[in-house]
């Protein structure tokens, strides 16, 4: 494996019923093309070397001798290469026949997994020809003379990687092989399958597969018949299919004349990492003893370094796209809602007081209060907005605030918070011109005390506004605006901030907040603590100090999601942005994100409440427990080690 990446594929030849020397040939190719892209395990479809439709022609003892004949040839003809082959293939048993799935790699048959489930349907009548795996009584069956192990509780293993097997039937019962062989170790599920088409039956197929491979928490190989498949009654359209963890990775089109070869990579770090917090994941194995599951051994090599990344990572994954964006703004924006509507039910409280900067989040928190006032029938001029000019406000910020308060019908309260600043100061005898911490953070903590103060003065609650990106690099005041009695944005990141105000700009508000709403989208992310420009403009720009937020959410996304090490999340920033970034560049602020991550973890350990929204949550009480004082040593070491090797190439 590479970062934890294995490389697979799914294929759908192109057949001739019955014709196994060139079902065979067209097999093969299909191997090689694979082999040449780097995949290290392909699967192809249920009974691919005869046809999946030749009905009684299963029971004529010449079709099986050639079905196994062009076995023997594809394992011996592939000696060359070190693909680990899953393919369809009708074998005898004692007697009796078998709907099998063989495994080879390099010239040697490793398995046969026989199918479990027969349909026995009108149109399918697979127990007329096949026997199913409850009925064997042996565990060995002869290819080539030679006894190979035969059973459904193979597990096809390298290293830390296992791979389980079911065919097509056995994914649409209540309880699949596969999630006990999952239970058992396999982090990849192979199905070669046949099943044909009807009128919205490929959209269920599609969520079986995707549903399965999110109870497995693995990956799932579906390897679909299509075209040259007997069209007597029945039409076979193909349409493999590759999922990981509940996400479809890659599809073929369906009803494709051609042969279909879909590739992608699996990362089985991924999928152990989530194994590992799940706790219950392997309970269901209670029923089972070790000697039901069989281990067989198979070699895995690393993809040639010149073959292509076939996934696509997404650089911002917390957005999804399409139509996906809209209902995950709905179902955030309505989780906010929820939230806040409960907290202030139980405190009795109908004053809110947030602090308006005309900045994304302090914007994101106003329309949120605002919606929950009108769930709870509680008038929104109850809802105090507080703008609380500084030395660093902008022309822009400023005017932005205003105009989103007044259009959203708040009550507006103004503050300037320069004397009151400046006095605090001359407290503690701290020159004014010395625009150090101590500057900064003297506003954000006078900010929060004026909240506080006409919060006890309404009979109120505070409403907080800091996101999961500030929260994961500790980019706020501590005792300032770090802290309230609700901290209503801290399951967003920054990155999904922006998309959820402009979406609310253009469902939820009138015309007068929509204008308002997207400037503020278009602003530059700022704290405002550094005096503006002589034109009133912003001259402290947040991401020119700790880096672009969109990288940071994609470290944080990837280092707490999957569990992933800097080397992996260095490469995968590199896939996801391509030449967006430099090499050294993601480096330098990979570097700041884990510094920070670990130094500020005392804020995070003493958190208000806040609804959590993901799949990542910062909570102290729930989602993220770390002392705050654990060294950081270990991940600084690998990025800076990543560093040097940088430095070596220049």
């Amino acid at each position: 494996m590479n970062n934890g990446f294995i490389k697979v594929a799914a294929a759908t030849p192109r057949v001739r019923v019955a014709d196994c020397e060139y079902n065979k040939r067209q097999i093969e190719d299909m191997i090689r093309r694979a082999s040449a892209e780097g995949v290290q395990l392909i699967v192809f479809p249920e009974l691919a070397l005869t046809g999946y439709s030749c009905q009684d022609l299963f029971s004529q003892q010449t079709l099986l001798n050639e079905a196994e004949t062009q076995l023997v040839n594809l394992y011996i003809d592939t000696n060359d290469l070190p693909i680990l082959v899953f393919v369809g293939v009708p074998l005898q048993a004692d007697g009796v026949v078998v709907n099998a799935c063989v495994a080879f790699q390099q010239g040697k048959v490793l398995g046969v997994v026989p199918k479990t489930y027969l349909p026995n349907y009108k149109e399918f009548q697979e127990k007329r020809w096949f026997t199913s795996a409850h009925e064997l009584k042996q565990t060995t069956i002869p290819v080539c003379t030679e006894p190979i192990p035969m059973s459904p509780s193979l597990l096809f293993t390298c290293g830390g990687t296992r791979v389980g097997v079911e065919l097509c039937e056995d994914l649409w019962m209540p309880s699949p092989p596969s999630s006990r062989l999952a239970m058992a170790g396999a982090q990849i599920i192979v199905n070669p399958s046949a099943s044909n088409e009807l009128a919205g039956k490929h959209s269920y197929r599609k969520q079986l597969v995707s549903q399965q491979s999110a109870r497995c928490i693995s990956a799932y190989l579906y390897a679909a018949t299509g075209y040259g498949e007997s069209t007597t009654d029945l039409v076979f359209a193909g349409g493999s299919l590759i999922a990981e963890n509940g996400t479809i990775l890659a599809e073929a089109p369906r009803f494709s004349m051609e042969e279909q070869l879909i590739i992608t990579e699996i990362d089985i770090e991924y999928l152990m990492h989530d194994r590992r917090l799940n706790t219950n994941f392997t309970e269901g194995l209670k029923a089972y003893k070790d000697k039901d599951f069989t281990d067989i051994r198979f070699f895995q090599t690393l993809p040639k370094k010149d073959t292509p990344f076939f996934r696509t990572i997404n650089p911002y994954p917390f957005i999804p796209s399409g139509e996906a964006l809209d209902e995950r703004c709905e179902e955030i924006f309505r989780i906010q809602i929820a939230g806040l509507a409960k907290r202030l039910e139980h405190t009795h409280c109908q004053t809110a007081v947030i602090g308006i900067s005309g900045g994304l989040d302090s914007t994101l928190a106003l329309l949120v209060t605002a919606m929950t006032f009108d769930a709870l029938q509680i008038p929104r001029r109850q809802i105090i907005g507080v703008t609380m000019p500084g030395f660093g406000t902008s022309d822009r910020t400023y005017t932005n605030a205003i105009e989103l308060m007044k259009s959203l019908d708040v009550t507006l309260r103004e503050i300037p918070i320069r004397e009151a600043v400046l006095q605090h100061f001359k407290d503690i005898s701290h020159n004014p011109d010395q625009h150090d911490v101590t500057y900064e953070n003297a506003q954000a903590r006078e900010r929060t005390q004026i909240l506080m103060d006409i919060a006890n003065q309404q009979g109120g609650m505070v409403i907080g506004t800091g996101d999961l990106s500030e929260l994961a690099l500790g980019w706020a005041t501590y005792n300032g605006d770090h802290m309230s009695m609700y901290g209503l944005n801290a399951g967003i990141p920054k990155t999904l901030i922006k998309y959820l105000v402009k979406w609310i700009a253009q469902h939820k508000v009138n015309d007068s907040s929509r204008h308002t709403l997207l400037d503020i989208v278009d602003t530059p992310i700022s704290p405002e603590l550094i005096p503006s420009g002589t034109n009133g403009e912003i001259c402290q720009r947040t991401e020119d100090l700790v880096g672009p937020y969109e990288l940071h959410d994609f470290f944080l996304y990837h280092f707490l999601r999957h569990g992933a090490h800097p080397a992996k999340i260095f490469n995968l920033t590199r896939l996801a942005f391509g030449e967006q970034y430099e090499e050294k560049e993601i480096v330098k602020w990979m570097h700041t994100f884990f510094r920070r991550f670990f130094q500020q973890q005392f804020k995070r350990n003493c958190l208000p409440d806040g609804p959590k929204v993901g799949s990542i949550s910062l909570s102290p009480r729930g989602d993220w427990r770390m002392p705050s004082d654990t060294a950081a040593t270990v991940w600084l070491d690998a990025v800076e080690y990543l560093e040097s090797l940088l430095d070596e190439e220049f």
